[in-house]
């Protein structure tokens, strides 16, 4: 365990962190290009940069429970990182609709999103993805004050049941719900752990 932490600490840990996130963004920009995407490279983007989302959400909210039951403190360093690229998977996500779907055509995004609940969830689970992106910096963290800004960050449960609704929604249509469950399981968990820790704190 103490390996692990170390590594953890290691300078060249972050640089690792941010080149395995970046791993499958750099496989899309490959596929995409060597035409690699299948018979509709278009839904591909879409559906695997909101695929990327959810996954690196899961990752991020895996951090706290990995670095107090594995013991590896060191991997609170990476959080903001993981967070930040868990944002710009899901802009990437919105990028991929708003030009293959709506064609940057901002007053049919707008109709689409008010007429369609799946997208409005999504947008606003991108919306809050955001605030936190912007207020994960030490200098914004200061002018907030840590109670603040921890109150502003517990925003990340409610952006993954979001997420969730999102993607079971989008799958209803298909009748796939294996995806769905397998995430809701891990979502589950990660949520749960939180709330047992908080219920055994807050117990008289």
């Amino acid at each position: 365990m103490a390996t692990v932490n170390a590594c953890l600490a290691h300078r060249a840990a972050k640089p690792a962190v941010f080149v395995v996130a970046a791993l499958p963004l750099c496989w899309l920009v490959f596929a995409a290009f060597a035409d690699r995407l299948g018979a509709n490279p278009a839904e591909a983007l879409v559906r695997a940069t909101g695929d990327w989302t959810l996954r690196m959400l899961c990752v991020v909210l895996a951090v706290t429970p990995l670095r107090t039951m594995a013991g590896w403190p060191a991997l609170a360093r990476l959080r903001r990182m993981l967070g930040l690229w868990t944002f710009a998977y899901a802009a990437l996500h919105l990028l991929a609709y708003s030009w293959f779907d709506m064609g940057f055509d901002v007053g049919d995004i707008a109709k689409d999103i008010a007429k369609r609940p799946f997208i409005l969830v999504g947008f606003t689970a991108l919306v809050l993805l955001l605030a936190l992106a912007a207020t994960s910096f030490n200098r914004v963290i200061k002018a907030m004050g840590a109670k603040r800004w921890q109150a502003l960050h517990r925003a990340v449960y409610l952006v993954a049941a979001l997420a969730l609704l999102h993607f079971f929604w989008m799958r209803a249509g298909k009748n796939n719900f294996t995806e769905v469950a397998v995430y809701a399981l891990i979502i589950a968990i990660l949520l749960g752990w939180r709330l047992r820790r908080f219920i055994n704190k807050n117990k008289v």
